[in-house]
């Protein structure tokens, strides 16, 4: 799991509670038609922007991501790399089906080497892989960040709403104070579900993008080296090799 994601939402909503209980009773910041504005606005932007098909991946997967996608550092992927081209250069690549992975895409690849699969079929069925993952990975952030773009303009749209009805009855002062809560909560609404809620988490989602395709790759890469039989020490230096730059110093000094 994530802890920072999880952390970073219960701090954000309990700052907010805090904040409103201080102010006084908690049932003057909710309204229903302010809820409508921004969870149907949002709802309905976000279905004329994107796919249906799109939703149905990219926002389930976003959610679950962001929060207990695996953090398996680029030097622990390599170690590991290097462990199991060592298994294959002493017993051949039989000896991988003892072999016990703890990531399931290097495990597929694996297995795919135990297997005797063809280098061609390897490389293209975990590029294959590797490219929808990140397909559906990136539409969901682009689907979190567009409602989190969506939700204060919605605010907006609330607000102005508000005020027109406010501006239309003010010979009557008793619906005046309604209005008036409908004008300030959706701005409110729009404001926390964009800046809180789906910004952060499609920021985050791309981070684990990018995480995702350095480490999938890196284990494409280490994987063809293995089917080639190439010796631990070669596989470990190329995988060093394929890092950022600002990255290599650092793991090479960590395997040396």
């Amino acid at each position: 799991m994530d802890i920072a994601t999880g952390l970073g939402y219960v701090a954000g909503i309990a700052t907010v509670i805090t904040l409103v209980l201080l102010g006084g009773d908690a049932k003057n910041f909710y309204d229903t038609h302010a809820i409508v504005v921004i969870g149907g606005g949002c709802l309905a932007g976000t279905l004329i922007r994107f796919p249906f098909s799109a939703l149905i991946h990219g926002f389930p997967m976003g959610v679950r991501f962001a929060f207990t996608m695996r953090a398996m550092n680029p030097r622990v992927l390599i170690e590991e790399i290097t462990r199991i081209a060592e298994v294959v250069r002493k017993s051949g690549p039989i000896a991988l089906e003892n072999v016990q992975v703890e990531d399931p895409f290097l495990a597929q690849g694996v297995r795919y080497v135990a297997d005797g699969y063809d280098p061609d079929f390897i490389r293209s069925a975990l590029e294959k892989d590797r490219d929808t993952f990140l397909t559906h990975l990136d539409e969901g952030q682009k689907i979190y960040r567009s409602i989190g773009d969506a939700a204060p303009a919605w605010g907006m749209v609330g607000t102005l709403i508000g005020m027109v009805q406010m501006f239309a009855n003010m010979d009557d002062p008793s619906k005046l104070g309604p209005f008036m809560a409908i004008s300030l909560l959706a701005t409110l609404y729009g404001a926390l579900v964009g800046n809180l809620l789906c910004l952060p988490l499609a920021d985050k989602l791309h981070l684990k993008l990018e995480e995702e395709e350095i480490s999938r790759t890196l284990i494409i890469d280490g994987i063809m080296q293995i089917r080639e039989s190439k010796s631990p020490t070669m596989v470990r230096e190329m995988l060093i090799s394929y890092l950022p730059t600002h990255h290599k110093a650092e793991f090479a000094d960590a395997l040396a």
